[in-house]
């Protein structure tokens, strides 16, 4: 039998020269270095001084660049916020047993948010494998099964030999839509011994398209062109496939109403005549939506999140665009379509005929001007508003939901922070009671900046995220969002700001921007503790950070704006901590 072509990458004359020669002193360590550098990695996320065995040397034989943060839970953190705001897989490394156990929850906020993280993982010799104890430090007796029901696939090896194939396998995986973590485990006795085997070369990792069905493409474009009030739903699954342009073609197209998730935040410019803006937690938008004859719901599952404890019940039909077969249908009837968010929305481009609704808009209009005026409640009393706080346009980024809970402090703070934040910067909130006011208030002008612990991220989320987002794109200032009492589960990873130089801006909001009243001001602003409880326990962040070398200072809501732009404006990292009455 003969082969006419042969597609296989092949070896030029150097390449060949080598990999019949390999040269000395490499180990199995360095299998996985050439093969996360030959699919294109450049940075990888680890903790300080201890990377897992075997790989210490063969990072500094290869070109990658090799992040340490102070724990595993925060690397893996900063490795997620990488893969979500490149889009691209990033890479984590962890030691067995506690060190990789460390870092589960920051792997679930990963598959949460469907972030491309590689987790390459030691485990103990291969003699210690399978059910005997042998009594290696670290062991566990399956450590796969720990992981197994968080990440998106398993790809443990044995040998040298199969380092490239399986890291090859798990970042296609990572890729293919929908995204999400992925774990490559390999012996310590593996990574450390020696090799003959010849540099990895000649790899091929395209993640697999995820098309729709063209069958179900045709109803779908036929029950939206035939809807009387049709309505669009976008989630993290817009953002996450680039497909936001093809949203709002779609929308313009069939003239319909589109309100974003939590994570589909920037999916559909904010200030657009069909925009309902960030939708849950909005009874008016609730009702829009509930009497859809038509939903389209694009890139979500429409979990609890997403769908006010699950009490939304739309009315009409259901379609429903979802790249994770998990979520299609989960929670609502619907037609089914299992594809990836940009390829689901442009075969339904090419496939719906244009509808006409002259009512479109101010159906919209009527919805979200029957609050008072956000910039009203944005702005707050006071003559100090308008002089140092947000002006206007930063005001229309609080939605009539957030300006239905009139002008509190939140408010204020929300206002202020979109008026500092530069529409290109990415934020990230660690989960407090400002955060989620911003999940529906905060006006993401661009796609892929607002990010949240939404998954299992839980307290510390915030600051380790921010610090990945900045080895990203270190040209551009980052924020994060933290309450007063989550503070010092991270604090120390300013140190790898610093140490790094990375322009990362750590607003920290004491009282969590919520107007807490069960704390009793003193005559200088200060809180003070009747009973010395909690409050007289808490540390002086500003004094903390400035023993670590970082600039700090203390802000109000009135010069929060001036205060955040002066910092993020500055090179390096920087603290404020806001005193939210």
């Amino acid at each position: 039998m003969s082969h006419d072509h042969d597609d296989r990458p092949g070896l030029n004359a150097a390449q060949a020269e080598v990999a019949l020669n390999p040269p000395p002193g490499r180990v199995g360590g360095d299998l996985v270095t050439e093969t996360l550098q030959g699919l294109g990695a450049a940075t990888v996320f680890g903790v300080s001084g201890r990377p897992a065995p075997g790989l210490s040397g063969a990072l500094r034989r290869s070109a990658l660049a090799y992040v340490e943060l102070g724990a595993e839970n925060n690397a893996a953190f900063a490795a997620d916020a990488y893969g979500r705001i490149t889009g691209e897989v990033a890479v984590l490394l962890l030691t067995a047993g506690p060190g990789a156990l460390a870092a589960l929850p920051a792997l679930q906020e990963a598959a949460a948010a469907s972030a491309p993280v590689l987790a390459v993982c030691a485990q103990v010799p291969a003699a210690g494998l399978g059910g005997r104890r042998h009594g290696h430090p670290r062991g566990l007796r399956d450590q796969q099964a720990s992981f197994r029901e968080v990440v998106k696939s398993v790809h443990p090896v044995r040998t040298a030999s199969h380092i490239p194939s399986a890291i090859a396998a798990a970042w296609e995986s990572a890729l293919t839509a929908p995204h999400g973590p992925v774990w490559v485990e390999i012996p310590e006795d593996v990574l450390r011994a020696e090799t003959v085997l010849p540099p990895v070369s000649a790899l091929d990792a395209t993640p697999r398209e995820l098309y729709p069905r063209p069958e179900l493409t045709l109803v779908a474009a036929d029950l939206l062109a035939r809807a009387a009030r049709p309505a669009i739903i976008a989630g993290g699954g817009v953002v996450r496939a680039d497909a936001t342009g093809k949203l709002r073609a779609l929308a313009e197209r069939i003239a319909a109403p589109v309100a974003t998730t939590y994570g589909g935040k920037g999916a559909f410019p904010w200030e657009h005549p069909l925009s309902l803006r960030s939708w849950p937690g909005d009874p008016r938008v609730t009702e829009l939506l509930e009497a859809a004859d038509v939903l389209l719901v694009v890139g979500s599952g429409l979990g609890a999140l997403s769908s006010g404890g699950h009490t939304f019940a739309p009315r009409g039909r259901v379609v429903q665009i979802e790249a994770d077969a998990g979520k299609l249908e989960s929670n609502h009837p619907a037609l089914g379509i299992h594809s990836d968010a940009r390829e689901g929305l442009d075969a339904l481009l090419d496939a719906v005929e244009p509808r006409e609704d002259a009512t479109a808009a101010d159906r919209v209009r009527t919805t979200l001007e029957t609050a008072p005026d956000p910039a009203a409640a944005a702005q707050g009393p006071g003559p100090d508003a308008a002089a140092q706080g947000p002006g206007p346009d930063a005001a229309q980024g609080l939605s009539p939901a957030a300006a239905d809970q009139g002008p509190g402090p939140d408010a204020r703070v929300l206002a202020a922070v979109r008026a500092a934040l530069p529409d290109s910067a990415p934020s990230f909130w660690d989960l407090t009671p400002l955060t989620t006011r911003a999940w529906s208030a905060f006006d993401a002008r661009r796609p892929n900046t607002m990010h949240s612990a939404q998954g299992a991220g839980g307290p510390g989320y915030a600051l380790p995220s921010a610090t990945g987002a900045a080895f990203a794109d270190p040209t551009t200032p980052v924020l994060a969002v933290t309450g007063e009492d989550d503070a010092p589960h991270t604090a120390a990873e300013l140190t790898t700001a610093r140490r790094y130089g990375l322009p990362v801006t750590w607003l920290i909001v004491d009282g969590d921007g919520d107007g807490d009243g069960d704390r009793v001001d003193g005559g200088d602003g200060d809180h003070e503790d009747r009973d010395g409880g909690p409050d007289a326990l808490r540390p002086d962040l500003v004094a903390l950070a400035e023993s670590l070398g970082v600039p700090a200072l203390r802000s109000t809501p009135a010069s929060l704006a001036t205060d955040l732009t002066t910092a993020l404006c500055a090179p390096g990292p920087s603290v404020i901590v806001l005193r939210a009455r």
